[in-house]
């Protein structure tokens, strides 16, 4: 069995949904609570997911008010190298949830693709 890992923030309700899927589901998952410390990824790591990721690297990129506050614009996330070092120096700003096993990612939004993703990759 994959092991799954969901990028979570426990404050977004996609981020519980995708939690709340797996457990209905009786999908093991490992959660990977990013903003902390402790957990935040690097650039190599977030370069290989982007490899793996369905979505295009930009949309790893949440476009709220932190976006206008660090003083971004669209130039300054197109290449996977840009979005890497942007999620690594601004955690907060990764789209959630992601969901990554070996070899595949997507990120949970809208909330009908983290079924999809959880069954293919149980």
């Amino acid at each position: 069995m994959a092991t799954i890992t969901i990028f979570h923030n426990p404050n977004c309700s996609s981020s519980r949904a995708a939690v709340e899927i797996a457990d209905q589901l009786g999908v093991p998952v490992e959660i990977r609570r990013y903003q902390l410390k402790a957990e935040r990824p690097t650039v190599e790591e977030l370069l290989g997911l982007i490899e793996i990721l369905e979505d295009e690297p930009t949309a790893l990129v949440r476009r709220d008010a932190n976006f206008t506050k660090f003083g971004l614009d669209e130039a300054d996330v197109q290449t996977p190298q840009q979005v890497a070092e942007v999620l690594a120096a601004h955690p907060e700003m990764i789209q959630r949830p992601v969901l990554v096993t070996d070899g595949a990612a997507v990120i949970g939004r809208p909330k009908d693709r983290i079924e999809p993703f959880l069954t293919a990759h149980r």
